[in-house]
């Protein structure tokens, strides 16, 4: 069973529209679908159940994270050049 769509009118400042389009863009769905999904998210519980288990991941596995981040952001060392070798 499928029910009809209705159109709304939103009044969004240019920034955010811009970046709502941008995100919806990044998750590879058109403006309209990706406000849909905000909502069916939103109201469904399924935003909030995504962010307690974000939230259980941090808990968990918190310290573990911040160390690989730590050595991410380390510059990385550069290998020597070889004598003779092109440039």
């Amino acid at each position: 069973m499928t029910s009809a769509k209705k159109q709304t009118q939103l009044r969004l400042e240019a920034d955010v529209l811009a970046a709502g389009k941008g995100a919806a863009a990044a998750r590879g769905l058109d403006f309209n679908k990706y406000v849909a999904t905000l909502i069916v998210e939103d109201t469904t519980g399924a935003r909030a159940a995504g962010m307690a288990a974000a939230q259980k991941l941090v808990d968990d596995h918190g310290a573990f994270l911040d160390e690989l981040e730590r050595q991410l952001d380390q510059p990385q060392p550069q290998p020597a050049a070889r004598p003779g070798a092109a440039a």
